[in-house]
């Protein structure tokens, strides 16, 4: 197959790209996902809201809330671009073009949350539903757009790259570009080439290396490590937000209760139902930034062996305001024999959104000529060591767009022919993928990442992580090139990949800043300290 831009994932970030590049009917665009319904991304999960300006605010204000958040780290071009074109793109596209029916008050006005860490109510949002809504109108957008195909049930294996996969022994001598992606069909269970002008990565975050996590199933950071795998440059892999609230029940992927919970007054407590913020954050207190709230939670269950903390908002809003402000959390909390207008929630912190990732400039390019990256999969610097709440659906968007604009700007690229890309080579594979063993392994990382690379590190911890994860990589990777493909083995050799990384760059890292938090450390940077720190070298993370 080949196409002018392949985009690997159809969250917004790969969305807004796909109905940009749209815009010019001759262009052919493919988009392809591993799930089987275009909606179902990270993105559809995302509750608070998306942030905006509310009527007492302005993008200076927006910019110094998203530079304290990001601990001094954050790349400052990136955060104004985002404070200033993304409030524009949000009216201008999700609003006015997609009409997405954000929450308005009695006289038609959009409705402002507040969340953690924002000095004014600036996130627009749609109930708890909101990344939700605004996928709805995306893919809806998407199947109407002739020029755009979408492939459901499409896993990537690998970066189509020259000169890796040329035939071609000259090709040696020019600068490494990328063509497109090995891509596995899990209907006919068969790899095939697409070769593409442009590749765009919007594969989503990693949150599934993690035993609690509130990302979705295909969070296992497959476009990270197809990225590092052809040599992209990564960075920031130590800085992993874990959100304080998920809801305490089974299963790796925890529900999500929304920052915007404790932003509408929801106050935390043991599980006497005793507060504890005050101990650990006395100013902000459950306004505390996401790291701040998530280690206190970690240490007072750790230190009094709770299995849960207690998250109260009935004793804050009325039983008739709560099920209309938070219905998805309100619905589900029933079906799990909880009601929250009438009792606290049980909550437990979990793996929630990967701050670094793919390096990549004002335009979403990467350091590999033909790839570009948007969302979270990439590293625009906008986050720095911390994420700001609500932004991620906004960056999202504005280097969805901006990826798309530079294309256009650029032109398409060369075209490969198929006769320049060797075939897929599965003619020596003996085993079957045992699904045993995949979720063996995919088990044993999570532990492993929870206990030794979570919310609280150490440089002991962090040694024995590196130590078995590069061997259970190395048996994976063989494991791999043995085996017939399953979605799941290509997930579960990602995974093992990105665990690797991620660890690797914590241990390098001997600084406290941000969600990257040493005991041991030597040198302690606190919340928002040094300003002037944020045109520090990125070091402790880079190509590792």
């Amino acid at each position: 197959m080949q196409t002018d831009i392949m985009i690997i994932g159809s969250g917004i970030a790969g969305a807004t790209a796909a109905l940009k590049l749209a815009e010019d009917a001759q262009r052919e665009i493919v988009v392809i996902t591993r799930a089987q319904e275009t909606i179902e991304t990270n993105s559809r999960y995302a509750q608070g809201g998306i942030v905006g300006l509310g009527p007492e605010d302005d993008s200076q204000t927006l910019e110094e809330d998203v530079l304290l958040a990001g601990d001094g780290i954050c790349y400052p071009p990136a955060v104004k671009l985002m404070a200033t074109a993304g409030p524009r793109l949000l009216r201008e596209f999700l609003i006015e073009e997609l009409n997405v029916e954000f929450d308005r008050d009695s006289n038609g006005n959009l409705v402002y949350g507040l969340e953690a860490a924002h000095t004014h109510r600036r996130i627009l949002h749609v109930g708890d539903l909101t990344g939700k809504a605004i996928m709805q109108a995306l893919t809806q957008a998407l199947h109407q757009r002739p020029n755009i195909r979408i492939l459901t049930q499409h896993t990537a294996v690998d970066l189509l790259t020259f000169p890796h996969h040329a035939r071609d022994p000259l090709a040696v001598y020019e600068p490494p570009v990328c063509r497109g992606a090995y891509v596995f069909n899990q209907e006919i269970r068969a790899v095939e080439p697409i070769l593409a002008r442009q590749t765009i990565l919007a594969t989503g975050g990693a949150g599934q290396i993690f035993m609690n996590t509130s990302n979705p199933v295909g969070s296992r950071g497959d476009g990270l490590a197809m990225a590092y795998r052809a040599g992209a440059r990564v960075v920031n892999t130590e800085y992993v937000q874990f959100h304080p609230t998920g809801l305490y029940m089974p299963g790796t992927t925890k529900f999500l209760i929304s920052e915007a919970v404790r932003g509408e007054g929801g106050k935390l407590l043991t599980p006497a139902g005793k507060p504890f913020m005050a101990r650990h954050a006395p100013e902000k207190q459950e306004l505390a930034p996401r790291d701040v709230v998530a280690r206190a939670i970690y240490r007072e269950m750790l230190e009094n062996d709770y299995p849960y903390v207690l998250l109260d908002i009935a004793s804050h809003m009325s039983p008739a305001a709560i099920p209309d402000r938070f219905p998805q959390i309100h619905s589900r909390c029933l079906e799990m024999g909880i009601d929250i207008t009438q009792r606290p929630i049980p909550v437990v912190p979990v793996a929630h959104y990967f701050c670094g990732g793919v390096l990549v400039d004002l335009w979403g390019q990467t350091s590999l000529d033909g790839l570009f990256a948007v969302g979270e999969v990439s590293c625009t610097g906008v986050h720095g060591a911390n994420r700001l709440a609500s932004t991620s659906l906004l960056e999202g968007l504005v280097w969805g767009t901006r990826s798309a604009q530079r294309i256009q700007q650029r032109g398409m690229g060369d075209v490969t022919s198929p006769g320049d890309v060797p075939p897929w080579d599965d003619s020596d594979l003996i085993y079957d993928a045992d699904p045993t063993l995949v979720q063996g392994d995919m088990q044993a990382i999570r532990n492993l990442m929870w206990h030794y690379v979570g919310l609280v590190r150490s440089g002991y911890r962090l040694k024995r992580a590196v130590r078995e994860l590069r061997h259970r990589w190395s048996e994976i990777e063989e494991f791999y090139r043995k085996s017939r493909l399953t979605d799941g083995l290509i997930g579960l050799r990602n995974s093992a990949q990105v665990a690797l990384v991620v660890a690797r760059a914590a241990l390098r890292n001997p600084i406290s800043r941000g969600a990257h938090y040493r005991e041991d450390e030597q040198e302690h940077i606190s919340q928002g300290e040094n300003q002037g720190a944020q045109t520090m070298k990125l070091k402790d993370g880079v190509n590792v």
